[in-house]
């Protein structure tokens, strides 16, 4: 039996002059608590006004929710361009004697009279790993775009007002996501990170930002749920517990499978992308795989990249569905794998990782995290917004990788600095000190909360030899 955990960590990546409480990876503009409820981002904003103490973070992730937009919803006829050469070229070489063993998509949208267009084996087909979840996104959007066509208050008011309790679709997975107990009077708010545990409850919005941000399996599952749901009875969402419960428990897993199937798959083709190259088709929990059967899932780095073109297009079901998903993959955090290049602190980036290791017997060789030698998936999604640099420069990067052997998370952070120190040095461009400055000064750091208390996850044992693991 292989055993499976997925995970997505930051890690530190200073020159911030703002402090934040930091821990596990996190997105959506600081400012936005009160709008979503996501209770942690006011945690993050009452340290950027200087009121708490907290952990360094890079410039980039300082963006204020007015200042996070659309890039092509002037150009609703752009479609990618083929491939420039020269930048191709550029794109291999730092890809070295390992090309082969790369998809890569990188569109140049800085000079948006003359984007660029680079791959390489942009149609190589790989597991899509956590990155899969910005899929479940697409699909509760599009349910809620049915659900209701022309209100937005009112899926704004689904997001922020339903409560959603976790179950046993939950298990098993120990990634942690951020719990935050409010400022009350004088006392300090405490920012605490714990897996999630069944009994657990939050808004929709919150288990979105809980899937995306700290990439947990479980919530995945949970918001998985949520959208069956909501396919299901449409406007009557949300339904009771006991109502949710008994759909699940008398409905036919074959029926399950086919509304998984039609809800995700779905809504990838009316938003234009092509199910054969890029679809979710599980659950990402064992318990939720057992209750609803599910499919293959797949990605190429060319229809990813499709997937930012619509997004920044506004046709991610509609504008108001792609900015909100945009702003959930928007990091507000140290950062880690390809966006954790020191090279990118200044810049704000829009963010998804997803990885997939196997190790098996090898004479002089040790398994570890990211280092697999039976297959060594790593998956990443960055757009790249430098807005304190002069000119700006603005690109979006897919890279899929099974490079055996060879830390995967650092390769990744090594060719965003790659990419990035060739495009500033392409451009000519410079950083603006006045773009830099913030509005108050540093403060000095603490250490972040520790974790809450949680029972350790039960996990089945791994033949000797023989190791997977997603994260």
């Amino acid at each position: 039996m292989k055993e499976y955990v997925r995970h997505s960590a930051v890690i530190a990546a200073s020159m911030a002059l703002v402090v934040f409480f930091a821990h596990e990876s996190a997105a959506y503009p600081v400012d936005a608590a009160e709008k979503t409820g996501i209770a942690r981002l006011e945690a993050y904003h009452v340290a950027s006004r200087g009121e708490a103490r907290g952990k360094v973070i890079p410039l980039g992730a300082l963006l204020l929710e007015e200042r996070v937009s659309l890039r092509l919803v002037d150009q609703p006829g752009f479609v990618l361009p083929s491939p420039d050469e020269d930048l191709t070229s550029a794109l291999r070489s730092f890809l070295g004697g390992d090309a082969s063993r790369y998809g890569v998509a990188f569109l140049d949208m800085s000079d948006p009279t003359r984007p660029r267009y680079a791959e390489i084996n942009g149609a190589l087909t790989q597991s899509p790993g956590s990155v899969g979840k910005i899929l479940i996104a697409l699909a509760v959007f599009q349910e809620l775009a049915d659900a209701y066509p022309t209100d937005l208050e009112a899926r704004r008011r689904v997001l922020r007002e339903t409560r959603v309790v976790a179950d046993d679709f939950i298990r098993s997975d120990d990634h942690l996501v951020p719990f935050y107990t409010p400022v009350q009077g004088d006392v300090a708010g405490d920012l605490g990170h714990r897996p999630v545990l069944e009994g657990d409850s939050a808004n929709l919005w919150t288990w979105l930002d809980w899937m995306l941000s700290a990439s947990s399996n479980a919530a995945a599952s949970v918001v998985m749920r949520e959208m069956l749901l909501l396919a299901q009875f449409g406007a009557e969402y949300p339904v009771d517990a006991a109502t949710a419960t008994r759909f699940f428990a008398t409905t036919p897993k074959s029926e399950l499978s086919r509304l998984l199937r039609d809800t995700m798959d779905g809504a990838a083709r009316r938003s234009g992308l092509d199910t054969a190259r890029l679809r979710q088709g599980t659950f990402f929990t064992r318990a939720g795989k057992e209750k609803v059967p599910g499919g293959q899932s797949v990605a190429t780095a060319r229809e990813l990249m499709h997937y930012v073109v619509l997004m920044e297009q506004g046709k991610l079901v509609d504008a108001f569905s792609s900015l909100e998903i945009k702003k959930l993959l928007y990091l507000t955090e140290p950062r880690l794998r390809y966006s954790s290049a020191p090279e990118l602190d200044n810049s704000a980036v829009f963010f998804k990782s997803g990885s997939l290791y196997s190790c098996q017997p090898e004479k002089g060789y040790s398994c570890g995290k990211y280092l697999g030698n039976r297959w060594n998936f790593m998956n990443s999604l960055a757009i790249v917004e430098g807005f304190a640099y002069e000119p700006k420069i603005n690109y979006a990067v897919v890279v899929l990788s099974d490079v055996l052997k060879k830390n995967s998370a650092d390769v990744h952070r090594d060719l965003a600095g790659e990419i990035h120190r060739f495009i500033v040095s392409f451009y000519g461009a410079r950083l603006v000190p006045e773009a830099l400055a913030l509005p108050r000064p540093a403060i000095a750091t603490t250490p972040a909360s520790a974790p809450l208390p949680a029972p350790p996850p039960v996990r089945a044992p791994t033949p000797p030899g023989r190791r997977a693991v997603r994260r």
